[in-house]
């Protein structure tokens, strides 16, 4: 891992108020407490002897013990590391343990926020391929550790454990449904639509993924994170959030969004559509 000095940009439209991506991350949402979330263990199900998975030898039994592989593949980093880079060979694979990741590219000379890992996420996955050059530019928000796994090893780990298999898949799937959901919200002009059709996505995934049938929801996200998910600068987020609390449309609290009507949510989104195509229509 490399410095961030060496070319660490700051996206124009995401990132602009921040002095550093540490910062950045760590500023709160308008009355939100910066409190960093716990998360749980994130490689349970995989094989605790990679020499003899790479030997080709039978699955364990035994449960795996997490430390071991940590100190066999962990690579530490600290806030602004650059952990790899886009155009760069991708020979490993990474599985995020402890903080936060930003990915980052190029677009036109100016670098742009494609996203923020958080632990348990697959990044750099492009090493899967052999030989492929790296799509994007990974930068530590914050201090944390990362399983680096070539792709031999990633591989095994993957034919051995069915459950890591599966997470893999469904990661990649979510990551394919948020690309569209970004290219959605792109194409909106309204700074408040994109904000709001943003938290409705958002409410509508953690509401399935409870299996709440009411009304309201509550997920934790940083403003960077939203930021990212609507192409906007971090100031320009807090204000839109600032006037959806004003109205009563959602609540904030440690890192936290708690919308109590999505329905209410949905018919503000509806209204902020209404006004933009009458402005088009005078125009």
């Amino acid at each position: 891992m490399t410095s961030s000095s060496e070319g660490d940009g700051v996206a124009p439209d995401a990132e602009r108020e921040a002095p550093s991506a540490g910062d950045a991350e760590r500023a709160p949402l308008p009355s939100a407490a910066a409190t960093p979330a716990r998360f749980p263990a994130t490689i349970a199900g995989a094989p605790d002897e990679p020499d003899e998975v790479a030997a080709g030898a039978e699955p364990a039994e035994s449960v795996p013990d997490p430390e071991r592989l940590r100190a066999r593949f962990g690579r530490p980093f600290e806030a602004g590391d650059v952990i790899f880079r886009e155009g760069e060979p991708g020979t490993e694979a990474y599985l995020l343990e402890e903080g936060r990741v930003r990915l980052i590219k190029k677009v036109r000379g100016a670098e742009r926020s494609l996203m923020v890992l958080k632990p348990g996420d697959l990044f750099g996955e492009s090493a899967l391929l052999g030989g492929a050059a790296r799509w994007s530019t990974a930068i530590a928000l914050s201090r944390g550790v990362a399983l680096a796994l070539d792709q031999g090893t990633l591989q095994n780990l993957v034919e051995r454990n069915p459950a890591v298999a599966l997470r893999i898949i469904k990661q990649l799937v979510g990551r394919l449904r948020d690309a569209e959901d970004q290219i959605e919200i792109m194409m909106l002009t309204d700074t408040q639509s994109k904000v709001v059709n943003a938290l409705l996505k958002l409410a509508q995934q953690s509401r399935a993924a409870s299996g709440s049938s009411s009304n309201g929801a509550s997920f934790a996200i940083s403003p960077m994170e939203l930021s990212t998910r609507v192409g906007l600068d971090v100031d320009t987020v807090k204000r839109a959030v600032q006037q959806l609390r004003e109205g009563q449309y959602l609540r904030v609290a440690d890192e936290r969004l708690e919308i109590p009507d999505i329905d209410g949510l949905r018919r503000l989104f509806s209204l902020l559509g209404l006004k933009d195509e009458i402005r088009g229509e005078q125009s």
